[in-house]
């Protein structure tokens, strides 16, 4: 069974090391120790060495280590739990019932983490070692200072399949411990388990309470495989939920420096070198989901720094998808690109810390990104590369889970698409069939369907003339206002309209931001909101622009039919630019469904085509 940490504690403090030891050993008082011949090997001259105050003993001639507990399982044979009952007894220590299995859990894991933690200081003893001249060389020919070593409690592992088993096992941990810790290579077909890292350079790993968890090790020697070599997963470590420099940076964050992610261990050490102690790094593979909620945790918008090569790219690639649907208000991505060829570690290095902050400190913003990236890899030399074009940026943003953001990148990318001038009407056939009610037909005839048509198409509101174009703006937005349902199903593509007006424009984009806040939208609550948020003035614009418009289609008083009816000619009319693509379409939609709604708009592109071209 397990016993908890308190409970050892107790033992410790009631059995001074000296009382334990003097049964095998005669021990003399020397200042604040004992000293005596080793009980590990014969000696005449007394080289063991006990500490009441610290709580251990010490043998230089053997390099035994330990307390009361390691010492009784040295010199008697006993293990780790027989070494407690004994010891427990002689104290007056009573031990307690068996635990419940969580808290046997929280005490193996306790071991664990003593296990992980005294390896470190054994790798970092290595470090300062004779054995670890190469590491100290090879750090050195790194631009690393003491500082920088003691900081990130570098240390080495000698190429040694056992130093490291040797010396836990002198410590008292076991066989299995080292194992589950991941410390050994072990299996069915390796008789001996042995030494995970050997002959590298050992970067510890820590959690969020600085505990050490895992270790990442360099390779050193040559031809030496792989490069950098991780610890496993284990009980203590899942290589996805975890960054190296984690709470270093979490504390950097809270004083307001900003959050960098690099690519490599030595990338870290190096911004941190350059003034940015945020930084941090997964641990030799891509960004996670996990790991992109422990930056957002730490700062809304953390900066993702990659080498300027390929590789670079496409990892800077990959972290933009991962994030892309997780985006938020606030809660962002940036990038930076290094020259090619470079990363941190090389610019540090070679004096070029002052270019290494200045690119950290103006990062690009996602869409640039996202927008860069789709430009490089989408010709637009022909009109159905332009088309790719968009769409690709369209199915981008769509990936955007929180609906007013996706609406605003949809808004964002349209503008960058103006601004270019690849930019497109909206598709005058484009319609949505969500919510349209009304069951579908039979083939209809032309006059079955010429009066419900002919009102509007005669409305001044769909004319081809010069004050046309904000008119059936006004006349969209004046749809929206008196049936909000609309907006529950046409969302995107009254997001995609493209208004030349800029009132319209301005109360389309207000009454989107409504939309996102309230779930139950009505009308009057929608026009509420909006006079009360600055827009008085374009709502008395839309509404008098509107007062002679489509006759009875959009009336507040309307059916969901013929408000549906209504609003799917007008969308078709909206882009006169469109009409010609959008009345093959519609003949093909028709041919292939043919319906009275499909009758109908085709009827009525087909007459708007004949006033585009009278």
């Amino acid at each position: 069974m397990r016993y908890p940490p308190h409970l050892l504690d107790e033992i410790r403090s009631r059995l001074p090391v000296s009382r334990v030891v003097e049964r095998r050993v005669k021990l003399k008082r020397t200042g604040r120790e004992y000293t005596g011949l080793s009980p590990f090997k014969t000696e005449r001259t007394p080289s063991f060495t006990v500490n009441d105050q610290k709580g251990f003993y010490h043998c230089f001639a053997s390099g035994e280590h330990g307390d009361i507990f390691t010492f009784v399982m040295k010199t008697e044979g006993l293990s780790f739990p027989e070494a407690i009952e004994r010891l427990a007894a002689e104290a007056g220590v009573s031990l307690p019932p068996p635990v419940p299995a969580d808290e046997v859990k929280a005490s193996y894991e306790e071991r664990l983490f003593s296990a992980m933690e005294e390896a470190c200081r054994f790798f970092q003893s290595a470090f300062s070692s004779r054995e670890g001249t190469g590491a100290r060389d090879y750090l050195d020919r790194r631009g690393l200072r003491p500082a920088d070593i003691q900081t990130f409690r570098l240390g080495y592992a000698p190429d040694s399949k056992t130093a490291l088993k040797s010396h836990l096992n002198q410590q008292g941990f076991t066989l299995a411990e080292m194992q589950e810790a991941g410390l050994l290579i072990h299996g069915e077909d390796i008789a001996v388990p042995y030494d995970r890292f050997r002959g590298r350079l050992i970067f510890p790993i820590m959690d969020a309470k600085r505990r050490v968890i895992a270790f990442g090790g360099r390779a050193l020697m040559e031809g030496q495989q792989p490069k950098y070599l991780n610890s496993p997963e284990t009980p203590l470590f899942h290589k996805g939920h975890v960054l190296f420099n984690f709470a270093p940076a979490r504390e950097a964050a809270r004083a307001g420096k900003p959050v960098i992610v690099a690519e490599g261990y030595m990338d870290v050490i190096a911004l941190t070198r350059a003034g940015f102690p945020g930084a941090v790094a997964p641990l030799g593979t891509a960004l996670t989901t996990d790991q992109l909620r422990l930056l957002w945790a730490m700062v809304p918008i953390p900066t993702l720094c990659f080498d300027g090569d390929t590789a670079g790219q496409k990892a800077a690639h990959r972290a933009l998808d991962l994030g892309m649907p997780y985006l938020e208000p606030g809660r962002s991505l940036q990038f930076v690109f290094l020259p090619e060829g470079r990363d941190p570690d090389d610019m540090v290095r070679g004096g070029e810390s002052e270019a290494l902050v200045k690119l950290a400190t103006q990062p690009l913003a996602l869409i640039d990104v996202l927008w860069a990236r789709e430009q490089a890899r989408h010709p637009l030399e022909t009109p159905e590369q332009r088309a790719s074009f968009e769409a690709r940026l369209m199915e981008l943003a769509g990936q955007i889970e929180h609906k007013n953001l996706k609406f605003h990148y949809i808004s964002a990318i349209r503008e960058r698409l103006r601004n270019s001038g690849m930019a497109r009407r909206p598709p005058a056939g484009a319609r949505q069939r969500t919510g349209s009610g009304g069951p579908r037909s039979g083939r209809p005839s032309f006059a079955t369907v010429s009066a419900r048509t002919g009102s509007l198409l005669s409305s001044k509101i769909v004319q081809a003339t010069a004050p046309v174009t904000a008119a059936r703006e006004s006349l969209i937005v004046g749809a929206i206002l008196s049936h909000p349902w609309l907006l529950d199903d046409f969302l995107e593509e009254i997001a995609r309209l493209q208004f030349n007006d800029t009132d319209c424009r301005r109360l389309r984009d207000a009454i989107l931001t409504v939309h996102q806040a309230e779930e139950h939208l009505d009308n009057e609550k929608l026009l509420e909101h909006l006079s009360r948020t600055g827009h008085a003035t374009e709502l008395e614009r839309v509404q008098r622009a509107t007062a002679q418009g489509a006759g009875a289609h959009f009336a507040p008083d309307a059916s969901r039919e013929l408000v549906l009816e209504g609003w799917h000619h007008v969308m078709m009319l909206h882009s006169k630019a469109g009409v010609p693509r959008s009345l093959q379409e519609a003949e093909n939609d028709y041919l292939s469904e043919p319906t009275v709604e499909n009758f109908s708009r085709l009827q009525a592109i087909v007459q708007q085509h004949e006033f585009a071209v009278s």
